[in-house]
């Protein structure tokens, strides 16, 4: 057998394998981020923000290891990854649109362009069940804000008028997210109507009953 050739098999047969552990390793990564990601989100709802922030940070700092796992083999760029990626930027956007502060950058998440685009729009619907809450508290004013801040993200996501098979679905994460602003709309309507009915109730009353 031609010498130069086992050489190549056997050179190729260690990158391979190299490659299949640097996949493996990334995929616990990976599923560790989604876990951390969701868990934050959940925390979110729960008004509880310091359990938020921290597993932000432990989510940050998965994602750069997963992304330097996979780093040496460019060849690889796994869903799973993308997918992952996306699920820590819609962590770190809801905590910011509940906030009210700045939206994280790609950059500064380390994310992929089409992950961070879809996790930003995710996130922008994720917040709706935020804004319902604050609904029913009669904080009308932060759901007033929080749906400013979905129409803000959703106006400049369809701006990205690209091929699916480039942004991962982006165009289906819009269309989700309009009829979410459409539903959390009418609801804020419909609580703010109600609102001021209640209003005039109470002040007739008051009228017809001074004592």
């Amino acid at each position: 057998m031609d010498n130069q050739w086992e050489s190549i098999v056997s050179e190729l047969k260690q990158r391979a394998q190299a490659m299949h552990e640097a996949r493996e390793l990334s995929l616990v990564q990976c599923r560790k981020l989604v876990q951390l990601a969701a868990r934050s989100i959940r925390h979110v709802h729960r008004h509880q923000f310091p359990e938020a922030e921290a597993l932000l940070q432990e989510a940050k700092s998965v994602a750069d290891s997963a992304r330097g796992i996979l780093a040496p083999f460019p060849e690889l760029n796994p869903a799973y990854l993308h997918d992952s990626e996306k699920e820590m930027v819609e962590a770190a956007a809801v905590l910011a649109i509940v906030h009210d502060r700045p939206y994280p950058s790609a950059t500064e998440l380390g994310a992929q362009v089409m992950s961070y685009l879809n996790g930003m729009g995710e996130a922008a619907s994720e917040v709706r069940r935020f804004a319902l809450d604050e609904m029913r508290k009669g904080r009308v004013d932060k759901a007033e804000r929080i749906l400013s801040h979905m129409e803000n993200i959703y106006e400049d996501l369809i701006t990205f008028d690209y091929a699916d098979s480039m942004t991962g679905g982006l165009r289906r994460t819009c269309d989700s997210l309009r009829a979410v602003i459409e539903r959390t709309r009418s609801d804020l309507t419909m609580t703010v109507t109600q609102m001021e009915l209640v209003r005039e109730l109470r002040s007739l009353s008051d009228k017809l009953d001074p004592s």
